[in-house]
C-alpha cells in the first residue's frame, strides 16, 4: 500500500494517531490544572516507565492541553551534567515573557524580572541571559548562591506573576532521571514553596521507573508533592485499538488473526506496535491485511527494531558492560539479583559493582529494589540472547538458567 498514507508513527516522541490507554493520566492532568487555576493545591506528576512506552508522547499531550487552557508551558530534556541552574533561568525567562511581555509589565512582573536577574547573575557570571531585560537585580532574592534557596525565590516570583495574570505555568521535563540529586532537591523545594502559597505553577516530569526512589532520596516529603503514575505496555484490547483504528479511518482493515499476531509479537509495547504497523502497511498489497502479510514481514520488523531500537543502546556499552547485560539476559527479563548475575560470569557482585553502576548511569538498567537491577528497554533480554552467543561474550557456558514459567512463550512473543 502507499507509504505516503501510512498512519503509523514509530518516531521517538511522535504522537500515535490513536492515543489509547492513557485516559486516566490525561484526566488527572486536567484536574491538576483546574485545581491550581482555582487557587487549590494538588500533586504534580512524574510519569515513569520503560523506554518506548510513550512517556514523551504523554508530555507532549500535557503541553497541548495546558496551552489550550491558557497556561504557559515550557519544555526541556534534562541532560546529564548540564548546568541545571542556567537552564532553569532560560526557562523562567521564556515563561515570564510569555506571561507578561516587557511592554506590559506591572509591578509583579518587574519584580520577577529583578529576581530573574539576580538568579542569572548568580548562576552565570556575565548575566548575559537577562541583559536585554534592562532591569536591576532584586537584592536579597535568588542571590545566595545556594540553588535550593535561589530557585525557590525565582519560581515563587514567577508564580505570583502567573496568578496576577490569571494564568499558570507548567514546567515539562523529559529524562528527569538525569537530574543530579542537588538539582532535584532544588526543584522539589521550589515546588514546595509554590504549594505553600497556592500559586499556579506545577512541574511535570517523565523518567525511568526509579524516579519515586530518587525523589524520596532528594527530599523526604517528595511523595506528598508528586504522583508517580507508571505507564507500560497496552492491554490486549487497547493494543488492538492502537493498531486497527488509525488504519480503519483510512479504509484499511486487519483481520482479527493478523492484528492479534502483531499484538502478541510486540507484547503491547506502543513503539513496537507502531513499527510493526508501519512495515506491514508498506509491504501489504491491500486491505484487509491478513495473517500471511504479518508473518512475511516479521524478519523486516525484527531487523528494524534491532538496528534502530536495540543496537544503538548496546553500542553505548563497553565490552565488560555488554557481558554483564548478556549475563542478565541469561537469567531472564525479570529484575535480577547482583549476586546471581555475577555468578553467571564466575565473579562476585562486588567485582561487578562499578560495571553495574555505569549501566544504571547510562540508563540501560534501573534498580527496582535493593540488590536488584532490571532492563530499561523492553525485550532487550531477547535481543541479547539471539544476537550474542555465550561463547562470544564470555558468559560461563555451563550456567543453568533458572526455570521461568514464561520461558515456554519466549519464542512466540517479541522479535525472533
Amino acid at each position: 500500500m502507499d507509504p505516503r498514507d501510512n498512519p503509523c508513527t514509530p518516531n521517538a516522541g511522535a504522537r500515535p494517531p490513536a492515543l489509547v490507554g492513557r485516559e486516566d493520566e490525561l484526566a488527572a492532568f486536567d484536574v491538576l490544572l483546574t485545581r491550581l487555576a482555582h487557587g487549590r493545591t494538588d500533586q504534580s506528576v512524574i510519569v515513569t516507565g520503560l523506554r518506548g512506552v510513550g512517556k514523551t508522547v504523554l508530555l507532549g499531550e500535557f503541553r497541548q492541553r495546558a496551552e489550550a487552557q491558557g497556561w504557559v508551558a515550557v519544555e526541556d530534556e534534562v541532560i546529564r551534567r548540564a548546568d541545571f541552574g542556567l537552564r532553569m533561568a532560560q526557562l523562567a525567562r521564556r515563561a515570564l515573557l510569555q506571561l507578561a511581555p516587557k511592554a506590559r509589565w506591572k509591578d509583579r512582573a518587574r519584580r520577577a524580572a529583578g529576581v530573574l536577574k539576580s538568579f542569572t547573575v548568580t548562576v552565570s557570571s556575565d548575566g548575559s541571559l537577562t541583559a536585554a531585560l534592562d532591569i536591576d537585580a532584586a537584592e536579597g532574592f535568588a542571590d545566595s548562591g545556594e540553588l535550593v534557596q535561589d530557585l525557590a525565590d525565582l519560581v515563587v516570583a514567577l508564580g505570583e506573576v502567573a496568578k496576577e495574570s490569571g494564568r499558570g505555568v507548567v514546567f515539562l521535563f523529559d529524562e528527569i532521571q538525569h537530574l543530579a540529586q542537588n538539582d532535584f532537591e532544588a526543584l522539589i523545594a521550589a515546588l514546595h514553596k509554590t504549594v505553600q502559597r497556592a500559586l499556579p505553577v506545577t512541574f511535570v516530569g517523565a523518567g525511568l521507573p526509579q524516579m519515586p526512589r530518587l525523589a524520596g532520596e532528594a527530599k523526604s516529603y517528595a511523595e506528598r508533592l508528586f504522583r508517580f503514575p507508571a505507564i507500560g505496555r497496552l492491554p490486549g484490547d487497547e493494543a488492538l485499538r492502537a493498531l486497527v483504528e488509525p488504519a480503519a479511518d483510512l479504509g484499511v482493515a486487519f483481520t482479527r488473526e493478523a492484528a492479534c499476531e502483531i499484538v502478541a509479537f510486540t507484547e503491547g509495547y506502543p513503539c513496537f506496535i507502531q513499527e510493526y504497523g508501519r512495515i506491514v502497511w508498506d509491504e501489504a498489497e491491500g486491505s484487509p491485511i491478513r495473517s500471511p502479510d504479518v508473518t512475511s514481514v516479521r524478519p523486516l520488523v525484527a531487523a528494524k527494531l534491532d538496528g534502530s531500537f536495540f543496537r544503538v543502546r548496546a553500542e553505548r556499552t563497553t565490552q565488560l558492560e555488554l557481558r554483564y547485560l548478556r549475563a542478565m539476559a541469561e537469567l531472564g527479563a525479570a529484575p535480577q539479583k547482583a549476586t546471581e548475575v555475577a555468578a553467571v560470569l564466575g565473579r562476585t557482585a562486588a567485582q561487578f559493582g562499578p560495571t553495574r553502576a555505569r549501566l544504571i548511569e547510562k540508563g540501560l538498567l534501573y534498580t527496582p529494589g535493593y540488590g536488584l537491577a532490571a532492563f530499561t528497554v523492553p525485550q532487550f533480554d531477547k535481543y541479547l540472547l539471539r544476537t550474542l552467543p555465550l561463547a562470544d561474550i564470555g558468559v560461563i557456558k555451563d550456567h543453568q538458567r533458572p526455570i521461568d514459567p514464561e520461558d515456554k512463550n519466549r519464542d512466540s512473543h517479541g522479535p525472533t
